[in-house]
C-alpha cells in the first residue's frame, strides 16, 4: 500500500512539474523583441500567408505548363445495346419510293456493341509551348518579389506598432510618476492650508492639476491597450493574447545614426525589380503572339479494339474481338487569322512602351523617397535633440520651483507653471521620439535596407 501511495505522489509531483515547464514554456512565448514580432508576423500575418500561397500556386502553374508537353494519354471503354436497329437500302427495293431515299428494315435480333481503346499524343514543337513555359517561370519569380515586398510592407508595418506601444509604455511611466509627484504636492498642500499658511485657492490649483494627471494617466493606459491591439494585429496575433516587449528605447543611438551613407542603388528596391518582371512578360506576350505564326507538329496514335455480338457476353474471353491501330503526324500552319494575331503584338508592343515610362518615373520617384526620407530623418533628429535639451530644463526648473516652495520662498503657482511645462516637455519629447523611430523605419525601406 505504501508502494502505491508513494508512486502516487511521485506521478503527482511529475504531472505538477510537466504543468509548470508547459505554463512556463507559454509565458516565454508571450514576450516579444521587435525582430520576434516580425518573425512572429512573418507566419501568421494574412499577407504574408497569402503571398506564400501565391508562390505555391505560380509553382503550379509552371508545373502545369510544363505538363502540356508531355505524352498526353487517354483510355476509353465503350458498350452499346442497340435495343432496336434498322439497316437502310435505296428506295428502288420498296414500293412506291423514289429513287435516292432510303428505306429501313428493323432486324429483330438486338446486337451488343463493346469497343476499348487507347489514344496518345505527343507535341513535338510549336512555339508557344516554348515561350509559355518561360512566362510562366518569369510569374513565379514575379510571385516571389511580390512576396518580398509582401514582407518589406509587414516589416515596416510591425516596426511602427512596436515603437508606438514601446513609446506609450515609456509615457505612461512618467505620468505615473507626475501622479506621484503631483499627490504628495496635493498632500502637502492640504496640510499647509489645515495650518493656514496658504489659501484656498492655492489647494483649488494643485487639485486641478492633479485632476488632470490622473485624467492623463487614464487616458495613457487606454492609448496603450489600444496600441497593444493594434500591434497584436498587425502580427496576425489574437487580440485578446497577451504579449510583452523586451527591446527599450534608444534615443542616443538613434541621433547618432549617420545620414552621410551612399546613394542606394534603386535598382535593388522591389518596386523597381517589379515592375522589370512585368516588362518581361510583356517581351514574352509579344513573343508568343508572334510564335502563333509559326507551324505545330503533333505525334499521335491510337489502339481500339471492338466487338458486335448478337448476345451479352462481353466478357467471354472466347469471342473474338477485332483490333484497330494507327499512328501519325499532323502538322498545322497557320495561314491568315484575319489580322488578329498582328494586332495583338501590336497591344503588347504598346504595353512595354507603357511600363517603360512606368519605369523610369518609378525610379525618378525612388530616388525623390531617398531623398525626402532623409530630411525627415535629419528634422526628426534635430527636434529630438531640441526637445531633449527641453526635457532636461523643464525638470530642472520644476526642481527649483519645488525646492523654492519646499523654502518657503516660492508660491505653489510657480510650481504648478513648472509642472505644466515639464509635463507638456515629457509629451513633446515622446511625440518627436516616435517621429524620429518612424523616419528611421521609412529610410530603411528607401535605402533597401528591410528585406
Amino acid at each position: 500500500m505504501k508502494k502505491i501511495f508513494s508512486l502516487f505522489v511521485l506521478m503527482s509531483a511529475f504531472t505538477e512539474f510537466s504543468h509548470a515547464q508547459n505554463k512556463d514554456t507559454t509565458a516565454s512565448s508571450n514576450y516579444f523583441s521587435l525582430q520576434q514580432a516580425i518573425e512572429y508576423a512573418n507566419q501568421h500575418q494574412k499577407d504574408m500567408m497569402n503571398a506564400d500561397l501565391d508562390v505555391q500556386m505560380a509553382e503550379a502553374k509552371v508545373a502545369e505548363t510544363r505538363g502540356t508537353g508531355l505524352p498526353q494519354v487517354s483510355a476509353n471503354l465503350d458498350f452499346k445495346d442497340y435495343f432496336e436497329l434498322n439497316y437502310l437500302f435505296p428506295g428502288i427495293f420498296g414500293a412506291n419510293q423514289d429513287p435516292g431515299t432510303f428505306v429501313g428494315f428493323p432486324i429483330e435480333t438486338p446486337t451488343y456493341s463493346s469497343s476499348v481503346g487507347v489514344q496518345a499524343s505527343q507535341l513535338l514543337f510549336d512555339g508557344t509551348f516554348f515561350v509559355g513555359l518561360r512566362a510562366s517561370k518569369a510569374y513565379r519569380e514575379m510571385s516571389k518579389k511580390n512576396q518580398t515586398r509582401t514582407r518589406i510592407d509587414m516589416v515596416v508595418s510591425v516596426s511602427k506598432a512596436y515603437y508606438n506601444l514601446l513609446v506609450n509604455q515609456q509615457r505612461l511611466n512618467l505620468v505615473v510618476a507626475n501622479v506621484t509627484r503631483l499627490k504628495k504636492l496635493k498632500d502637502d498642500t492640504q496640510a499647509m492650508y489645515t495650518n493656514g499658511f496658504v489659501e484656498k485657492v492655492d489647494i483649488d490649483r494643485v487639485n486641478l492639476t492633479y485632476n488632470n494627471v490622473v485624467t492623463e494617466k487614464e487616458k495613457t493606459e487606454r492609448l496603450i491597450q489600444l496600441s497593444e491591439f493594434y500591434l497584436k494585429f498587425q502580427m496576425g496575433m489574437n487580440i485578446n493574447t497577451k504579449i510583452a516587449l523586451t527591446d527599450s528605447l534608444n534615443a542616443e543611438q538613434l541621433k547618432s545614426f549617420s545620414l552621410e551613407a551612399s546613394k542606394p542603388d534603386v535598382t535593388n528596391r522591389i518596386e523597381y525589380s517589379l515592375l522589370k518582371s512585368q516588362q518581361e512578360l510583356y517581351e514574352l506576350d509579344v513573343r508568343r503572339y508572334k510564335a502563333h505564326y509559326l507551324p505545330s507538329l503533333v505525334l499521335y496514335g491510337s489502339l481500339n479494339t471492338m466487338n458486335q455480338r448478337a448476345k451479352f457476353d462481353a466478357f467471354d474471353t472466347k469471342t473474338k474481338w477485332f483490333p484497330t491501330g494507327f499512328v501519325g503526324v499532323q502538322l498545322s500552319l497557320p495561314i491568315f487569322s484575319g489580322l488578329s494575331q498582328h494586332n495583338k503584338v501590336e497591344q503588347a508592343e504598346l504595353s512595354i512602351r507603357k511600363i517603360k515610362n512606368e519605369i523610369d518615373h518609378t525610379t525618378n520617384a525612388l530616388d525623390l523617397e531617398n531623398v525626402n526620407t532623409k530630411t525627415s530623418l535629419a528634422n526628426a533628429i534635430a527636434t529630438l535633440t531640441t526637445q531633449e535639451k527641453n526635457l532636461e530644463l523643464a525638470n530642472e526648473v520644476y526642481s527649483v520651483s519645488k525646492l523654492k516652495y519646499d523654502q518657503g520662498v516660492g508660491s505653489n503657482l510657480e510650481v504648478i507653471t513648472a509642472e505644466t511645462s515639464l509635463k507638456e516637455a515629457q509629451i513633446n519629447y515622446y511625440t518627436s521620439l516616435y517621429d524620429a523611430l518612424v523616419a528611421k523605419v521609412d529610410l530603411d525601406k528607401a535605402m533597401g535596407a528591410i528585406k
